[in-house]
């Protein structure tokens, strides 16, 4: 799985891509940046004031000192550490606003860098090819656009520039205090290879979890999105339990692995804190040993203990942050792998116009397999004049649906070509292509929205009246009328709440709203009732009429009226001819009317019937 590579803890060209998220935002970061080193600066100030007070009026040392503010200060003890306390409180306060500024500002330039990125993968992902996702699982790509985002946004708003911070901050503290006392400045220092090797310890430890723990997730998401969409089928054959112990199982392994990184936090946050202290030890014993010599000053120790404190709290931070850090170069290698996936099926450089007047449709020995030479079509050539309506049938599997799939170019063909009024369809724009024809699937797929959305999918120029023309005509009228808001009434995730029938007539109307040129109706009412169907033949005869149709249908008697009937067996184009030229015959297509009927006449049929 992706989840589980964890990658280096730092890649620089990861992180030069990532940063050109931030460039479009970059004198905000600038602005945030400031903030940052007065912050920093601001943390050293205040031991400093420290020291002066209890060097100049609480312990006076009788040292020569100069300091910026002496000409500001009071000879009087009193007057003069209010003073130095207003001075401090401003400090603070001074800190307060740069922490606030640098977090505000990072945080809404994380934000908008992973709205940007976001809306690319989005982008991204309505261009790949059908054959990427016959590949990968939904959940995979839903854990790039959400999981994984989230992980870089929390490295852009803190991560990133809290490293900068905490080095700075280190940097800072180190020259105060080697300033102060070179050999109090080394004491401390001393601690740091017992510090260096317990952050490594808990490095490795967190490491293993995180991994752990995203493996996990993947699971979840996984687990939850198969069994969520199939809860019909769970319910159906009293499958709750055992999905309930299999998800159990699942989610204790993620419980399992925040409680192997939960222990490692809780161990190494107090070690770290032990050796903290031990090192203010060392210099309290150290610094009272200089101060009874007269060597140091207790202004200088009091500061030393305060530095101390800023000095090992910034390198926690940064074992956090380390870990933060290589969970986005994770992330973000499985994110660019999503965005340079290469799109095989494109519009091409130099497009031709899509034919203006009536075309033919030519499939010209067509080859194609799915994968490998695993061939679903072989050497397939047929033509359809303008306004002819052709049936396909077959046994599952023949590859009736696959040559609507060409057509549409989701896929190309590895042989030979398909042409549109004589010209090759990948010298189209896709656009172009798609706009063209109109598709019914066996399965209609509505979107959360209204009636009318699913219906216009976003195209502006389809008015009121067009969308009561379309649905009078595919006899959906009367029940959007009957609705309590109309063509507004709300349509939940995958049309909840209206039957397959109903759905089925709004993905006609959508068709037909769209007044496509050419129409493909995909086993269009193999899963509806009777009445339903009774409908839906009717609607048809105004679909097909002026356009030219491929009908795939299993059920033989709502395509006896089609021009020509296709039968493809194995891949091939076995037999072609009307209802009446194919049963004398006597082949496949006679073969399947048997079989369906049972030597059974059929009654007289509609005038037109399709699926």
């Amino acid at each position: 799985m992706e989840e589980e590579a964890l990658g280096k803890a730092y890649d620089s060209r990861l992180m030069r891509r990532l940063l050109t998220y931030m460039r479009p935002y970059r004198r905000v970061v600038a602005v945030s940046l400031v903030f940052l080193l007065f912050n920093s600066l601001f943390q050293i100030i205040g031991p400093l004031l420290t020291k002066l007070a209890v060097d100049r009026y609480l312990v006076p040392s009788g040292k020569p000192m100069w300091t910026p503010l002496d000409p500001f200060l009071s000879n009087d003890a009193w007057i003069g550490l209010a003073q130095i306390s207003f001075v401090y409180l401003l400090s603070i306060l001074g800190g307060f606003a740069c922490d606030f500024g640098e977090s505000y500002l990072m945080q809404w330039t994380g934000q908008k860098a992973m709205f940007d990125l976001r809306r690319e993968l989005m982008a991204k992902l309505q261009t790949l090819d059908l054959a990427y996702y016959d590949r990968n699982p939904v959940g995979r790509m839903v854990t790039r656009v959400t999981t994984d985002v989230d992980v870089l946004n929390e490295l852009f708003s803190s991560g990133l520039v809290m490293i900068i911070g905490d080095l700075l901050m280190l940097s800072f503290v180190v020259f105060a205090m080697f300033k102060l006392s070179p050999g109090m400045t080394g004491l401390l220092l001393a601690v740091m290879p017992f510090v260096v090797l317990v952050t490594m310890l808990f490095r490795r430890s967190v490491k293993q979890s995180y991994r752990r723990i995203r493996v996990a997730v993947a699971k979840i998401n996984s687990y939850l999105q198969e069994h969520v969409n199939g809860i019909t089928v769970l319910q159906l054959f009293n499958r709750e339990e055992t999905s309930r112990r299999e998800f159990d199982s699942i989610n204790r392994d993620h419980m399992e692995a925040y409680k192997d990184s939960i222990t490692a936090y809780g161990w190494f946050y107090p070690v770290v804190e032990f050796l903290s202290m031990l090192a203010l030890a060392l210099l309290l014993s150290y610094g009272g040993f200089r101060i009874r010599s007269g060597a140091l000053t207790l202004g200088v120790l009091v500061t030393f203990f305060q530095y101390g404190q800023r000095f090992f709290r910034p390198i926690q931070d940064l074992s956090e942050k380390y870990n933060i850090l290589q969970s986005a170069m994770a992330a973000s290698e499985r994110i660019f792998g999503l965005l340079d996936t290469k799109v095989e099926i494109q519009s091409p450089s130099a497009p031709v116009e899509f034919p203006a007047g009536p075309a033919a449709v030519d499939f010209e020995h067509v080859w194609f397999a799915y994968k490998d030479e695993n061939w679903v079509l072989r050497d397939v050539s047929f033509r359809i004049e303008p306004g002819e309506t052709i049936a396909v049938v077959g046994h599952t599997g023949a590859g009736k649906t696959t040559l609507a799939s060409l057509l549409l170019r989701f896929y190309d063909v590895q042989r030979g070509a398909i042409r549109v009024g004589g010209i090759d369809i990948r010298q189209f724009r896709l656009d172009d292509i798609r706009r063209n024809f109109g598709v019914v699937l066996q399965d209609p797929h509505l979107f959360t929205g209204t009636i009318a959305s699913n219906i216009r999918l976003g195209t502006e120029g389809i008015s009121d009246l067009q969308l009561t023309h379309a649905t009078e005509r595919v006899n959906l009228l009367d029940f959007v009328q009957s609705l309590p808001q109309g063509f507004e009434q709300p349509v939940r995730e995958r049309g909840s709440g209206f039957s397959t029938g109903q759905k089925q007539l709004i993905s006609f109307a959508r068709a037909l709203a769209h007044d496509p040129r050419f129409l493909i109706l995909d086993e269009a009412t193999s899963s509806v009732d009777t009445d339903t169907e009774l409908r839906v033949r009717a609607a048809l005869n105004h679909l097909v009429e002026g356009r030219t149709s491929i009908v795939i249908a299993h059920r033989l008697s709502t395509i006896q009226r089609a021009d020509r009937i296709m039968v493809m067996h194995k891949g091939q184009l076995r037999e072609m001819g009307t209802h009446q030229q194919l049963l004398g015959m006597r082949g496949i297509y006679w073969k399947l009317f048997q079989l369906q009927y049972k030597d059974q006449e059929l009654p007289s049929a509609p005038s037109l019937a399709y699926p």
